[in-house]
């Protein structure tokens, strides 16, 4: 072959080539997207969001927990504070007035208790489960919850409207219990003092005590809140 065939053969080749050496690069890259593209999409939807994340390790939960409602948060309760457990008077979800093995329920005072029982065997008919969300705590128990309000509203004085101390509490003693749900709390409203079961303080729908002589004479007066009760001056 003459240069001069050869010159006039290869503009027609080099386009050629130029086309297939683009064709690899393009399927390269659509090869190499393709790859990248269902394990994109497969995070997105298996794979929690930021905020998911975030939501759970913040261990966020509705509601309001009994006795210590404003400090805690519903369902933050024995468990949930170090090495403090049942053993302290910490009670799981769901206990009721008739779980015998817990010392939350079991360490009551017996009087209390026995009314509960009977409260609750009646509130049953009704469709109402009481559910014992605090009772007997240990002076542990209840130090901690006392230094935990303290954290919470920055003084002792505030503190002392939700959590009493534990010398002065009627859980340490046995004679108190904080009831829920709500519709137990509405019950013991309308019913307890049948029982002999009273509110003790108006800012505390959930927290109550065994006073006898409502049953004649219904429950006395409420206090607006712990601070305003005179045993808790000793």
């Amino acid at each position: 072959m003459t240069y001069s065939e050869t010159a006039r053969t290869n503009p027609r080749r080099i386009p050629k080539i130029l086309l297939a050496g683009l064709l690899v690069v393009i399927a390269t890259i659509a090869t190499a997207a393709g790859c990248r593209s269902p394990a994109s999409s497969s995070w997105s939807a298996a794979s929690p969001s930021p905020a998911d994340v975030r939501r759970g390790e913040l261990g966020e939960t509705d509601g309001a927990s009994p006795d210590r409602a404003p400090v805690l948060g519903e369902g933050r309760r024995g468990e949930h504070h170090g090495a403090l457990g049942e053993a302290d008077g910490a009670v799981p979800d769901g206990a009721t007035v008739f779980d015998n093995d817990l010392p939350g329920v079991a360490n009551l005072d017996a009087d209390l208790l026995g009314a509960l029982r009977k409260a609750a065997t009646d509130a049953a008919a009704d469709g109402v489960e009481f559910h014992v969300n605090s009772g007997w705590r240990s002076a542990e128990y209840q130090n901690r919850l006392l230094g935990e309000a303290v954290s919470t509203y920055g003084s002792e004085e505030e503190a002392a409207r939700w959590v009493a101390t534990a010398k002065t509490s009627p859980h340490v003693s046995g004679d108190a219990v904080d009831i829920g749900p709500s519709d137990a709390t509405t019950w013991l409203s309308r019913h307890g003092a049948d029982y002999g079961l009273c509110q003790i303080y108006r800012n505390e729908s959930w927290h109550y005590e065994l006073r006898p002589e409502a049953m004649d004479n219904s429950c006395p007066p409420m206090y607006a809140d712990p601070t305003q009760d005179p045993r808790m001056q000793q």
